[in-house]
């Protein structure tokens, strides 16, 4: 049975957006200003979380599904997505697992409350590592699984940076630490490129 905390993160979370479960405000991406087109809708819609499978990617990034966040291990980062430059947004509920009425029914260590990019870290067990290839997998991106050579399809081409950084080894094995600005970018690199971000007050 999910306890109270969890049911009202839950459902805060998924239907009013209006605080995360840190008691911090929820933040949303810019909307961008560009006109849609069929080409840019098509490559956004590649990013969008898939809630049916959210347990099979929360298992398949090796963690448990938990009823309620943990608090032995609890800190946040920051996670910036850029193709060319331009930002993709992080979806909220990455880590979210949902019941077959669509519902949240549980929650994994490493998740999302908003779109903000703000990754939280709120673990049963303190001391364990959580990897940027964690939440990729977990968002059900960058796996391999598209042949189709788009962006979102692998980890080919892509860059990560800590802290403004660049990170030698693979993307996938960044590990995640409180405060940390990471940015995933292919293609054009940014300039500057984001070395911090202005986490809100409680996180």
């Amino acid at each position: 049975m999910l306890n109270k905390r969890l049911a009202v993160a839950l459902t805060v979370s998924g239907l009013l957006a209006g605080v995360t479960a840190c008691g911090a405000p929820a933040q949303t991406a810019p909307v961008s200003a560009t006109p849609s087109t069929s080409a840019t809708t098509a490559a956004a819609a590649a990013w969008e979380l898939d809630p049916a499978a959210g347990a099979q990617r929360i298992k398949a990034a090796g963690l448990d599904i938990l009823t309620a966040e943990g608090t032995a291990e609890h800190y946040h980062a920051h996670l910036d997505v850029l193709v060319d430059g331009k930002a993709v947004t992080v979806p909220a509920e990455i880590g979210f697992s949902f019941g077959a009425d669509g519902q949240p029914n549980g929650i994994s260590a490493l998740h999302t409350h908003d779109t903000s990019g703000v990754i939280h870290i709120e673990a049963p067990t303190a001391g364990q590592k959580y990897t940027l290839g964690q939440v990729l997998s977990e968002w059900g991106v960058l796996d391999g699984k598209d042949a189709t050579g788009a962006p979102h399809g692998g980890t080919g081409g892509w860059t990560a940076y800590v802290n403004g950084a660049k990170q030698n080894a693979p993307v996938s094995d960044v590990v995640l630490k409180a405060h940390d600005e990471v940015v995933l970018s292919y293609g054009a690199a940014p300039s500057p490129v984001p070395s911090s971000y202005a986490f809100p007050a409680g996180l």
